[in-house]
């Protein structure tokens, strides 16, 4: 589940080098696999019907929810997430770089903040900021500095102002870091834990697909990667895959035994 999309080069206003740009088709590629929860799904495909019955919503003067932050784990599908709403709303995914929007200079990060949600005003797209607590972190803490906390005026201020085609996504491992007030402003809020087991049936089924493998295999896959999230599934399966490729073999126990080891993940416990 990481970020390996092809970007692709659109046309966008000077100075808006902060993000990559992915188009539509990119990012159905890209989020093929991926795997709801029940109640994660629930939200995602009511908010996805919502968009398309703006002129309903209009005429009752209740506002589209357009303001989704994701928190949870990592490696849990919340990139993957921002990638199946950009390719369903047939929209470009614009993937905020924080490390080029974040400046040491007085004023510049807030500056990079409002051009990127003036870009998006202008341009219906999704908006996507990962690992928004870096610069949404609550302004009570002692050792923030007092650039952050114009940054998260900043983000308050766009966020407030936020109207047109696009949609703005965040993602945090740190949900209870981000200021109140910024939580406040999502109108729509998805958890993302560790897969339980249908779901790591489902993905698995989905990793393997035709794959050639030995019977009983992806109910061993799963109990082995129990803890695991999508992201350590998807690694162990195709470094599996891999493996079984260079040995000529259909993908059997020893293989996925052998990626497990190697690949070294940090189950969860409960």
């Amino acid at each position: 589940m990481g970020k390996s999309m092809n970007s692709y080069r659109m046309p966008r206003a000077k100075g808006m080098d902060m993000a990559a740009f992915y188009t539509s088709k990119e990012c159905e590629r890209k989020a093929r696999h991926i795997v709801f929860s029940a109640e994660n799904e629930r939200i995602v495909e009511e908010f996805i019907a919502i968009q398309g019955m703006k002129e309903g919503f209009a005429a009752h003067d209740v506002p589209l929810p357009n303001r989704l932050v994701m928190f949870g784990p990592p490696g849990t599908g919340k990139t993957l997430t921002a990638s199946y709403l950009a390719a369903r709303l047939q929209l470009p995914l614009v993937l905020v770089r924080l490390d080029a929007i974040i400046h040491s200079h007085l004023g510049e990060t807030g500056s990079n903040v409002r051009k990127l949600f003036e870009y998006a005003r202008t341009n219906p797209c999704v908006l996507f900021m990962d690992e928004f607590d870096a610069i949404a972190r609550t302004r009570e803490s002692n050792d923030e500095v007092k650039e952050m906390a114009r940054v998260v005026n900043t983000l308050l201020q766009c966020m407030d102002e936020w109207e047109g085609e696009s949609v703005f996504m965040a993602a945090t491992n740190l949900d209870a870091q981000l200021d109140h007030a910024i939580w406040r402003r999502f109108d729509t809020k998805i958890n993302y834990t560790m897969p339980d087991r249908q779901s790591r049936e489902t993905y698995v089924g989905k990793l393997i697909g035709s794959f050639e493998h030995e019977p009983g295999l992806p109910d061993y896959i799963c109990n082995r990667l129990e803890g695991c999230s999508f992201a350590d599934v998807e690694q162990i399966v195709l470094k599996a895959k891999r493996k079984a490729i260079i040995a000529g073999r259909s993908l059997q126990e020893q293989f996925v035994a052998e990626a497990y080891a190697e690949y070294m993940p940090r189950p969860v416990t409960t």
